[in-house]
This record gives C-alpha cells, structure tokens and sequence, in this order.
C-alpha cells in the first residue's frame, strides 16, 4: 500500500517538476522572444503563407473569436464527411463501416471541442484513416485552440490599455509546432518503446495460451495515444482507452501517460507568472487548484484502497483494494489518482472503469468536472478559472465598500454579467440535460430499457455522469450507460457544442474588454490577487457555486449509492 502511495506522489512531483521550465518556455514562445525553436520559423513562415496571414498584424478580441469560430466551423464539416464515408474509404483494413449520421454528428463534434466523449467502441467503430485525418488531427488543433485562447486572456491582462491583442493564428501555429508536436514525439516514443502498435496494418492473428486462436486490433495506436493524453482529449484509440493493454502496457506508460494528461495544465498556469511577470499570481492559481484537487484525491484513493465494505461484510479478503473495473498492473491507487487527474482536466482518459468505481469516488469525479476549474483543460482550464476569479474580484470589492479592480482594469457591470452567464450556464446544462432523461427513462421504462444497466441510483449517477462529462469537455463515461441511441448522440452533442464555445468566447470578451479600460496603478488599498487571502476567497467561490448547484443531484446519485453499502 505505501508503495502505492509514493507511486503516485512520484507522479505528481514530476509533473509539477516539469511543468515549471515548461511554464517558462510557453511564456517565452508565446511572448514572441527568442527560444530554442526558432528554427521552426521558416515553417511556421510558410505555413501563414498557404494560408494567407499577415503574422505582424494583431486583432482585436472580436477578431479573434471569428478566426477560431471560423476554423472550427470548417473542420466539423470534414470531420462529419470522412466519419459518414468512412466504410468506403482507404486504409480501412478490418473493414469497418461508416458511422451513422447522429453517431457522426456526436463524434465530429465531440472531438471538435476536445471532449472526445466517445458512442462508438475504437477499434471497430473507425477506420486508421479516420482515426488519424479526424481523430488525430482534431486533436492536435482543438488543444492549439484552447491555448491560443488563452494566450488572448495573458495579453488582456497586461499592464497598459490595448485594443489589439496579438495575433490568434500565430499563437494557434506556435502551439501546435513548437509545444504539442515536439512533446506528443517524445511520449509517442516512450509508448512504441514499451509495446504500444504504431502500424497500419490490419488485425493481427494471435494464439494465446490457452490454445485459442484471435484476432487483436492494433494500428497508429502510439501517436494518437501520446496526443490524446497531452492535448487533454482523452479519445482512446481502443475501446477501453488506457485501460487496455495496448494503449498502456506497463506502469512505466501509466506514469508517462499520466504525467503527459496534466503537463500542459499546470504549466500554464506557471506561464501566466512569467507572461505578466506576476510570479505570484500564478502560485496563488496553482494553489487553489491544488488545494481542490488533493480534497479530490483523498477520499478517492482511501475508498479504492480499502474495498467495497459490501464484500468485506461477507468476508471477502480487499487487500489489494476495490479492483472491479481495474488493471493488476497499475493497482487501485493509481486507478484512483488518473480517475481524479482526468476529470480536474478535461481530458476523459480512463486506466480504469469509472463505472466500477466507489460511490463517494465517483462522486468525486463528478465533482472535478462540475467545478470544471482545478487545472482544467490545456487553456481553458484557465479561462474556466478566470470566470471565477472575475466574480471573487466582484464580490470582494462589494465587501470592503471599493470598485472592484483586477490587475488595474476596473470590473463593472458588463463583466459580470458574461462571468456569471458563463458559470451559470455549466450547472443549467448539466441538470436540464439530466432531468430531461430521467424524465424520459421513467416515463417510457420499456422503450428505453437499454439506457442503464443499473437503473437504481447509481442509474441516475451514470445519466447525471454522461451530462457532466459533456459539458465539461472531458468524455470519460459511466459505461453501464447504452449511450449510442439517437437521444444521448444528439442531446449531448448540443451541449458539447455549447459548453465548449459560450466558456471561450466569455473570458476572451471579458478580456478584451478588460484591456480597453485606462490601467490605474496599483495602491496601498488595491485588492491583491496575488496573496493567500484572495486564493482563499476564490476557492470558496467556486466551492458555494458547485455546492449550490449540484450537491441535490448528487445526494440522488453516488451519496445515496454510498449509504446503501453500509
């Protein structure tokens, strides 16, 4: 047990250990300052030629939203081509057939906003072309998106009144040239070392121990795998994603995959101290995330290393801790801890099925998503936090009788009313998405019967699960749920689309609103974003928020599941 333990506070000091110099990089390549990389520059050049950019040119906030709208809007409609033709198209060895129109309706989305929330099983549910011109390909410039995003908030943020806020191509191919691209290398490396498939061949023929003879899926599992988890998607290249052999064959994966999935996160938050030169401000960021990760994380690992007090009740022997839904060769600590970092980021990798998990552990996933602002997704795991802080900014002037101030830029009304419309929205998306389907599910138990496999409360928790994975672009599944049906590919496919965009175009307009405004130099009777008091005042605002909104749902879910053990 106590192995386990230092197996996963290994991981989490080496990623905190790597995000530092990372954070520092990012600040530098996005600055626009001289890097290693620079050799890059003749590709990138060239890049904005084919397209037609003028890199020196910046734009304004409404620019920006337009350029990544635009861009987004055109991949859904190859994304949604290649996906329905599929079965007729090449490098499609096994023969796998074309997706359904609502099915591709859900995938194309579902990995255009980096959810990656995944109706089909993935070795036979796409072909290796659409796994690498869809999958693959969306998830590398999803990822550059929400990172040049939030590059437009670092600007906004700056001390001086601007218009213009750099230029959003140049940010997006920086991302994808001089950070995914050299990292994803490197972790692909590392898996294809270890055993993971990167081939185009078709099924393999392989006779087990027993004697029997099978056929196992492989494909360019390793390049896609080391995107997946650094991009924060999540979409497996095989069904059951990290879980499975193939995507992760040993501890040594696990820890480099798990390392990879929170990289970017936390070093973005350590390049926003660099970027404003408000070291400071970034370590009260990270310590707020910290903080409601590790109260996460806790109860977590407990549950999962001292089993199912059902079992033991009948004498059953838990040593090794709740292994249903587990692999051997990671254990349950390490289940519990990739369980909590996927679902603090948006990203919806599983070593482990969720499913299986304890009641007060899937509670806790649920939690990560529905705060949906410890670490968060690469970018916008920012921008969901920023809302927050706008509204703690608000609420503590209110307090103390002054204007509210953020970094020098006064907060007024219109600010609020975005931030607010912005976090509100999570919890009405959520709740309505859920109560719609419980409404359906009881009011049509025949018709629908194969929606849950456990139609009890931990029914209603694979149902409230399926909703909050959607809207907090991460795509990990309570999978007793049979989510392939016209309902559950449309509905969550609409609040995948709103979840994603409304949290991006929010912050960036508050930003740029922000950065118009006269910068008034800081005083003696500022409020100070950088201190320990203000990090306290925006963890319980985010706290009270997801507290209020989703602790009745969740007292009908995991808590009441959890009772019934004992």
């Amino acid at each position: 047990m106590n192995t386990e333990l230092i197996g996963i506070a290994v991981i989490f000091l080496s990623t905190v250990l790597l995000a530092l110099p990372l954070g520092r990089y990012l600040a530098v390549v996005y600055s626009g300052d001289r890097s290693w990389s620079d050799f890059l520059g003749p590709l990138e050049r060239g890049l904005y030629r084919l397209g037609g950019i003028d890199a020196r040119q910046e734009m304004t906030w409404q620019q920006h939203l337009r350029a990544l709208l635009t861009i987004n809007l055109l991949w859904f409609f190859w994304a949604m081509l290649v996906l329905c033709t599929q079965g007729s198209l090449p490098l499609n060895p096994d023969g796998n057939p074309s997706m359904t129109p609502d099915l591709a309706f859900n995938t194309a989305i579902s990995f255009l906003v980096n959810c990656n929330l995944q109706h089909y099983s993935g070795e036979t549910g796409m072909s290796y072309l659409s796994q690498t011109v869809v999958v693959m390909f969306l998830q590398f410039v999803t990822a550059a998106t929400g990172m040049a995003a939030c590059v437009v908030v670092f600007n906004a943020l700056r001390e001086r009144s601007a218009e213009r806020l750099g230029n959003f191509y140049v940010y997006f191919v920086h991302s994808l040239t001089r950070v995914l691209l050299p990292l994803s290398l490197a972790v692909a490396l590392v898996l294809a070392f270890q055993g993971t498939p990167m081939t185009y061949a078709g099924k393999a023929a392989v006779v087990t121990v027993q004697g029997d003879s099978v056929q196992v899926s492989r494909g360019p599992a390793a390049a896609m795998v080391a995107i997946k988890e650094l991009g924060t998607n999540g979409g497996g290249f095989f069904g059951a994603n990290s879980a499975h052999p193939l995507e992760n064959p040993t501890y040594l994966t696990n820890a480099v995959e798990n390392v990879a999935l929170v990289l970017i996160p936390l070093a973005m938050v350590f390049a926003l101290g660099y970027y404003l030169k408000r070291p400071k401000l970034s370590y009260m960021v990270l310590g707020v995330m910290t903080a409601g990760f590790l109260l996460l994380l806790a109860p977590t690992v407990y549950y999962e290393m001292h089993g199912n007090p059902a079992l033991a009740h009948l004498g059953t022997n838990q040593t090794l801790g709740a292994l249903e839904g587990k692999e051997m060769r990671f254990g349950a600590a390490a289940s519990a801890y990739w369980g909590i970092t996927n679902t603090v980021i948006s990203c919806g990798s599983v070593n482990s099925m969720h499913d299986s998990h304890m009641p007060v552990s899937g509670m806790c996933e649920l939690l990560g998503m529905m705060t949906n602002a410890f670490y968060g997704g690469v970018g916008v795991g920012f921008l969901n936090f920023f809302v927050f802080v706008v509204i703690a900014v608000f609420i503590s002037g209110l307090m103390v009788g002054r204007t509210p101030e953020l970094l020098g830029k006064k907060i007024e009304a219109r600010e609020m009313k975005i931030a607010l419309i912005v976090a509100l929205l999570h919890p009405l998306l959520i709740l309505a998405g859920t109560a719609m389907s419980a409404h359906l599910y009881a009011g049509h138990p025949t018709e629908y019967a194969g929606w849950l496999a456990n139609p009890g409360f931990h029914g209603f928790s694979e149902m409230l699960y399926e909703f909050t994975s959607s809207a907090a672009n991460n795509g990990s599944g309570f999978e007793g749920l049979g989510d392939n049906t016209p309902w559950w590919n449309l509905s969550t496919g609409v609040v995948m689309l709103l979840a994603r965009f409304l949290p991006i175009i929010g912050p960036v307009a508050i930003a740029g609103l922000l950065a118009r405004k006269k910068y008034i130099p800081e005083s003696a009777g500022t409020l100070r974003l950088d201190t320990a008091t203000f990090g306290v005042m925006v963890f319980f605002v985010i706290w009270i928020i997801a507290a209020l909104a989703f602790f009745p749902a969740l007292a009908l879910g995991p808590l009441a599941e959890h009772f019934t053990l004992y």
